[in-house]
């Protein structure tokens, strides 16, 4: 029987990280997946779920979590309900917790450990998950979907200028309306660690098996970010999905009983390249 359940684990500067591991009762011990999700995103968005069912039917436990920093809390863990805690988010805050998420993963407190772990990054968590990976040996496999290959490219780089000055940037939600506020401590981190945060530097460090999948009609995340990364790594595999967008046809909220045609694609790529 596929079960579900729900952890807590401290994240960065005291706010909780909410998680959910999903798995087969009668594979307990099965290799671990941990998911990292993207800008404005968490872990219960659209298909999540369903995408965690998925790979819990085809062997594997899977770990998904929010960002400490992510705007949800524990009580409201799909709403963006604290706002504080969005603008102070960085991505070292970000590398922070998905490291504290490897270590309860790995360390047998709470669930059986994992020897090692593979990661799923998408969007900006593929970036924060591809440092991950060249910094952390007990990371066995990646594979990222319409990753970004830098983290400037989520904002117009003419906009630095004010946000620096304002101290503060508004980032418009376009499904919930809300004006999500983003403190310039995101960009003072960006020059405070140059190296560590740079994804392509980063991509060409990665020893472990890779696969970079990306939609060929992401407006988003487009398509040549794949070919960036691709490039700083030529070990890794690249795997255009025709006709997929940023989310692989997902959407939140998702009213289907179904995977959408082209994300059960990538989960069962991800699968037979995870075996």
């Amino acid at each position: 029987m596929i079960k579900k359940e729900i952890f807590t684990i401290p994240g960065a500067k005291g706010r909780n990280m909410l998680m959910d591991l999903t798995y087969d009762d009668n594979n307990p011990k099965a290799p671990l997946v941990i998911f990292a999700h993207g800008f404005k995103g968490f872990k219960d968005w659209g298909t999540h779920n369903m995408v965690a069912r998925y790979f819990a039917e085809n062997g594997y436990r899977y770990l998904k979590f929010n960002f400490s920093h992510n705007g949800t809390t524990p009580d409201k863990p799909i709403d963006f309900a604290d706002l504080i805690a969005f603008s102070e988010n960085t991505f070292s805050i970000e590398l922070n917790d998905l490291n504290a998420v490897i270590d309860f993963a790995c360390n047998g407190s709470s669930i059986p450990p994992a020897d090692g772990v593979n990661l799923i990054g998408h969007s900006m968590g593929g970036g924060i998950s591809i440092i991950k990976t060249a910094e952390d040996k007990r990371v066995n496999k990646l594979v990222t979907m319409a990753s970004i290959s830098g983290f400037r490219n989520l904002w117009p780089h003419e906009a630095e200028v004010q946000w620096k000055i304002q101290g503060i940037m508004y980032i418009h939600n376009a499904r919930t309306g809300q004006q999500m506020p983003l403190k310039s401590a995101l960009l003072d981190d960006l020059e405070a660690h140059p190296a560590r945060l740079n994804i392509l530097d980063k991509a060409a460090a990665i020893k472990q098996p890779w696969l970079i999948v990306h939609g060929d009609v992401d407006p988003t995340v487009p398509l040549n970010h794949a070919k960036e990364l691709k490039a700083a790594q030529p070990a890794a595999e690249l795997l255009v999905l025709k006709g997929a967008d940023h989310t692989f046809g997902s959407s939140h909220p998702y009213g289907a009983t179904a995977l959408p045609i082209l994300l059960e694609q990538f989960c069962a790529r991800a699968v037979q390249f995870f075996k």
